[in-house]
């Protein structure tokens, strides 16, 4: 649908800022220089800027600075991703998209992205606020058919190798907050929901979905979530490439959905924990199905079930599921 753009731009990418012939792209793509041409103009009016200087050729001197589906996809391809890609302005649900295609038959893995979506969901029912400000919505389509039992750490494992990966990249405190969450400096960058059909003894469609905010303020958030949610650009004050960023996302989500097929939650998965964990040895209170227990956190277990030593009984409960508060003292 986008390919004859993503080409041009992929040829502009790897020229890293240099000029580039229109013969050079219209050799390429098999076509004229006028349908060249024709094509910078359009993506001119979709937000790009090029530099024509006569007889050199043409520089890239401006992105878009929402997600652009062909250049999304040239920057998935130069990493090799190969992955189907659908991008979208606006959608219900990246999950609700990813799960319609698995049930249409479509072949995974599947990549479903957007800039806005009207009915975004998170955990337990909530509703995932969504707006159009810069921020990175996906989900990707799998199907992995192994047994439950080895997927209930699938969703920490995930989160972990992204938290990783925007720690490195871009040199911040990133933390993730059990069981769906990605902290940086006290505020909550991304959220995580994974949805899966299940058959008798395997998982069929695995649906991971990541909301992340990366170039919105906090004034662009509803007032109650102000003090609480961060971005990338609000942590490191300045913005991003948004589609740089999301093909960085989807890339290393990518990667890490393949890793764990292959090995489980990896060798690693301890240390990684260690480093990132952040309710370690914390007081919190958990809720579950409208029990509270209130203790400190003494890490998970080998499915990934939160253990909470209770300060009444001095009991570890483990919980698989919850909502988990710090007590603030």
């Amino acid at each position: 649908m986008f390919q004859v753009e993503s080409t041009i731009l992929k040829t502009f990418l790897q020229a890293g800022g240099e000029p580039v012939s229109g013969d050079r792209i219209a050799k390429a793509l098999g076509v004229s220089r006028v349908s060249v041409w024709s094509r910078l103009e359009r993506l001119r009016k979709e937000g790009f800027e090029f530099e024509a200087t006569t007889r050199v050729g043409y520089r890239l001197t401006g992105l878009p600075k929402k997600l652009h589906p062909a250049l999304l996809d040239a920057y998935l391809r130069l990493a090799g991703v190969s992955a189907e890609l659908h991008c979208f302005a606006e959608i219900d649900s990246t999950n609700s998209e990813a799960e319609r295609r698995l049930s249409a038959g479509e072949t995974p893995p599947l990549v479903i992205a957007a800039s806005q979506q009207s009915a975004g969901r998170g955990r337990l029912g909530r509703v995932w606020q969504s707006g159009d400000s810069g921020n990175i919505y996906v989900s990707f389509a799998f199907r992995p058919f192994l047994t439950p039992e080895r997927m209930q750490s699938f969703t920490l494992a995930m989160g972990l190798r992204l938290c990783d990966f925007l720690a490195t990249r871009h040199k911040l405190d990133m933390k993730i907050k059990w069981p769906n969450d990605l902290m940086c400096e006290g505020r909550k960058m991304a959220g995580m929901l994974t949805e899966a059909r299940v058959d008798a003894d395997h998982v069929r469609d695995l649906v991971y979905g990541l909301g992340l905010n990366v170039n919105s303020s906090p004034l662009d958030l509803p007032t109650e979530l102000r003090k609480t949610a961060g971005s990338l650009a609000h942590a490191l004050g300045h913005t991003l490439d948004i589609n740089q960023t999301a093909a960085e996302i989807i890339t290393t989500a990518l990667s890490a959905y393949e890793d764990f097929i292959q090995t489980g939650r990896g060798d690693d998965f301890p240390k990684l924990w260690k480093k990132y964990d952040i309710l370690a040895e914390k007081e919190v209170t958990v809720s579950c199905f409208g029990r509270l227990v209130t203790g400190v956190v003494k890490g998970i277990d080998s499915s990934g079930a939160l253990l909470l030593r209770d300060n009444d009984n001095g009991k570890v409960h483990s919980f698989n599921a919850g909502e988990v508060t710090i007590v603030k003292k």
